[in-house]
């Protein structure tokens, strides 16, 4: 059966993985290819090339990772992120369901049935 200190200790938890993240950043790596015209035959791609992109309101925004070292943090910062977010929303369910404890709607295995009208 679940507690309030169990939900208590499972959220300092996720306060404690999410202050370990030192460096995070949203978005998606893309990998690009050029087409590169070459004489008498059909056009060569050059490639990968690597680039960081992301929406900020209506425009896509991003750069170009120039170097395998950008490309490795990278990836490990948009890793981060997604790490970040997912123990976000576990922090708010926990928050959620520590706020039935203290309404008293919680009960065992789930939320209580509302009442049926008459």
């Amino acid at each position: 059966m679940e507690t309030v200190a169990d939900i208590e200790r499972q959220r300092d938890a996720i306060i404690t993985q999410i202050r370990e993240i030192r460096s995070m950043e949203r978005g998606s790596i893309t990998e690009q290819y050029i087409k590169v015209p070459q004489k008498g035959g059909k056009p060569a791609l050059r490639g990968p090339y690597y680039s960081i992109l992301r929406r900020e309101g209506k425009t896509t925004v991003g750069y170009r990772l120039t170097t395998d070292a950008d490309l490795e943090r990278a990836k490990r910062d948009v890793e981060a992120h997604r790490r970040f977010s997912a123990l976000c929303k576990e922090y708010e369910r926990l928050t959620e369901r520590l706020g039935e404890f203290e309404r008293g709607v919680a009960e065992v295995g789930g939320k209580k049935k509302p009442p049926r009208s008459r």
